[in-house]
């Protein structure tokens, strides 16, 4: 028998991060907590449904209080005509197959040069792939990526298959944070 699940539909607001990481301009929503409540988990999920009507699938990051967010891809908030300030609407539900996560050019080098290390990447599931992702992106410092790739490497070769001491949830590592709004100006 086949579950069937129910879908989540919330309204909320586009926002501007006040500290964007780049000059290219994105926008972000938080999820309603009660809409986040239904989720099946307190860490990262992959969802799947519409984004003002347009169909769409992403992960959504946990906001270090028990809660979601989502970073909205900049070609999304056009193809709805969504601007920040902009209430959205969304009809999401968890994914039933987990993406493959897009590997960094950097951890790929480093797995293509280590076998061993591939061999065990190859055999892990898209979760613990998005973990270990997940963890080596979000340093504080620019020097602690390749410290966190050479890490892996090392554990990988040797069959680990999930990262250790990794905070899927963020509530204690705040690295997978939401970001903090820009104030909306009419």
């Amino acid at each position: 028998m086949t579950k069937t699940v129910t879908p989540i539909i919330f309204q909320t607001t586009l926002l501007r991060p006040a500290k964007p990481e780049s000059d290219t301009p994105w926008t972000f929503l938080r999820l309603p907590q009660d809409a986040s409540d239904k989720l099946p988990a307190r860490s990262m999920v992959s969802i799947e449904g519409t984004f003002n009507n347009h169909p769409f699938q992403d992960t959504l990051n946990p906001d270090g209080e028990g809660g979601h967010w989502l970073k909205v891809k900049p070609e999304l908030s056009t193809t709805v005509n969504a601007n920040p300030g902009d209430t959205v609407t969304l009809e999401i539900a968890p994914v039933k197959v987990e993406p493959e996560p897009e590997i960094p050019e950097d951890l790929q080098a480093a797995l293509d040069a280590t076998p061993h290390a591939q061999e065990a990447w190859n055999s892990t599931t898209a979760i613990a792939r998005r973990d270990w992702i997940q963890w080596m992106t979000t340093g504080k410092k620019a020097e602690t990526r390749p410290l966190r790739i050479e890490k892996a490497m090392d554990m990988l070769s040797k069959g680990k298959k999930r990262v250790c001491c990794f905070d899927r949830t963020g509530m204690y590592d705040k690295s997978q944070s939401c970001p903090v709004a820009e104030p909306i100006t009419d």
